[in-house]
């Protein structure tokens, strides 16, 4: 992996989804973004908003991350995020549009993925990555499910069969191949 012809995917790690179940990656994903943006890397976050009739409300009854604080990147990322690009989405896939685009106009090979619900947002950004013709690297130790430790792992298993295992890698392996 070439540092130039990579980029580091934080997916949704916002206020509205840090709970007893996520908070544990939080100094994992600090300290990985910090020695990604040291060794010059590029960095874009995604940021989920919902919105009123979304399906997220019809078909699960499920009505958060409207508006600010909830949809703010945390606190501890702020810092780097404003030195960074911010994606927002209305979908589990942080593979917008305009991610694609980034990724067209910079000649991106590979998409280092981690954040928050592995076995949602990260899967889909994941899967779509991989379609897209992008090598995904999913770092394991800095993704978290809002759903627990069995979600997470999971989400991993559907991931790593999908993409293959050796793409689940733990932080200090992906600073090591850069």
């Amino acid at each position: 992996m070439e540092i130039e012809k990579s980029v580091l995917m934080v997916v949704d790690v916002q206020n509205g989804f840090l709970t007893e179940n996520t908070r544990h990656v939080l100094p994992v994903i600090v300290n990985l973004v910090d020695q990604w943006q040291k060794a010059s890397g590029s960095a874009v976050y995604s940021r989920y908003f919902n919105y009123p009739n979304s399906a997220f409300e019809r078909l699960m009854d499920w009505r958060q991350l409207y508006h600010s604080p909830e949809t703010d990147i945390v606190d501890e990322l702020t810092p780097y995020a404003q030195h960074s690009i911010t994606l927002d989405k209305h979908t589990y896939s942080a593979m917008t549009p305009q991610f694609t685009e980034l990724v067209n106009d910079h000649n991106w090979t590979d998409i280092a993925i981690c954040g928050i619900d592995t076995d949602l947002c990260v899967l889909k950004t994941a899967l779509d990555a991989f379609e897209n013709g992008l090598i995904p690297w999913i770092v394991t130790n800095a993704s978290a499910s809002t759903g627990g430790e069995n979600s997470h792992k999971s989400g991993l298993t559907v991931i790593g069969r999908a993409i293959g295992e050796r793409h689940l890698i733990m932080a200090e392996e992906l600073l090591l191949m850069l």
